[in-house]
């Protein structure tokens, strides 16, 4: 299969998740509910929407584009190992393509809470050209024989990855999330925005805000304002036992928490938080919280800032208000160029 065949499928693939979705697509978002509960109508669709509007002719052109020479110059395709994470809808699917545009065969492990709707979408993909079915294997299994491994996973599995695949060209990526940086000049829009970069997703992605930075004094009540949005998520079922478990634990332990109602504030220097739990740190100067990052760097997914506030950082993986769930096709997880890895390791 040629390269311009591959982007031409990947392009009519985005068509097809951008209008009306055919009957099996649906029905996989109503199984992938069934099976994760995280996996609301409203959450699969945001996914589906990202990626409709990522796979288009343009925008795949200009990712590929560095690439392009070389993905053109391999002659003997390997067998790519994906060990798929399951904590968002669909957030396998950029190792997938990755493999997939470059001319690798994929040997795809679905996690079991996203076992539904990737399968929908490779059938998606056949009928839109059915060569793929020669460069694409989905298993629950153990992949044998890869030539490759690509595994995302927590802290704790990324140690089992690595005794297992280590033999092999690998990446394996680890637990990591977003931080916010705010001066208190944050326009009631662009908190609403932080406000979603926190709430999507119930919070459970990579890219997900899970502590705030703020100035001494910050006055808290314009954030509450901007959460309330989001109140809504109060009433999952799944969501509210996480706060219900976090409040228990905090009142038994007697540390204290701001309560949002629908989702506890902490004070805390760690980044990692559970769902429904925030973080925040108050900083003095805030070239210190540019070091403080740059310390935490392998902790961190991505940077929110307000656009006036850029220039003060050297740090990379700086995200607009809003913008966390919307990577580029190149903002690789974790920083690491799955595509160069793709072209240069294997």
């Amino acid at each position: 299969m040629k390269l311009e065949q591959r982007i031409f499928s990947f392009s009519r693939l985005g068509e097809i998740l951008r209008s009306q979705l055919p009957d099996h697509l649906f029905k996989a978002m109503e199984e992938a509910e069934t099976e994760n509960p995280w996996f609301t109508p409203e959450n699969v669709l945001l996914a589906i929407r990202y990626w409709g509007s990522s796979l288009n002719q343009s925008t795949l052109d200009r990712w590929l584009d560095p690439y392009r020479a070389r993905i053109m110059a391999i002659t003997e395709p390997k067998r790519v190992g994906v060990v798929m994470a399951g904590n968002i809808p669909m957030v396998g699917f950029h190792d997938m393509l990755s493999v997939l545009v470059t001319g690798h065969h994929l040997i795809a492990r679905l996690s079991s809470q996203d076992s539904k709707l990737i399968p929908a979408i490779v059938e998606q993909l056949m009928s839109i050209d059915p060569e793929w079915k020669e460069f694409l294997t989905l298993t629950t299994s153990e992949i044998e024989r890869p030539d490759a491994m690509i595994a995302t996973g927590s802290n704790n599995t990324s140690r089992y990855f690595s005794y297992y695949f280590g033999k092999y060209p690998h990446i394996i990526r680890k637990n990591r999330t977003g931080v916010a940086v705010l001066d208190g000049y944050e326009s009631v829009a662009e908190l609403k925005e932080i406000a979603s970069d926190i709430f999507s997703y119930f919070g459970l992605g990579c890219r997900n805000i899970s502590k705030l930075y703020l100035p001494q004094g910050y006055d808290l009540k314009p954030l509450h304002e901007a959460f309330l949005q989001y109140q809504k998520i109060f009433h999952h079922p799944k969501y509210r036992n996480n706060i219900d478990y976090y409040k228990s634990i905090c009142l038994v332990n007697r540390k204290r928490f701001l309560d949002g109602v629908f989702y506890l504030l902490m004070e805390s220097d760690s980044t990692a938080t559970p769902v429904a739990v925030l973080h925040y740190e108050y900083y003095k100067d805030i070239q210190q919280v540019s070091s403080a990052l740059s310390r935490k760097e392998d902790e961190i997914q991505c940077i929110v800032v307000r656009d006036g506030l850029v220039a003060t950082f050297k740090n990379s993986g700086m995200v607009s208000p809003g913008e966390t769930q919307n990577p580029s096709l190149s903002d690789y997880a974790d920083g690491v160029d799955t595509m160069k890895f793709l072209l240069e390791k294997i």
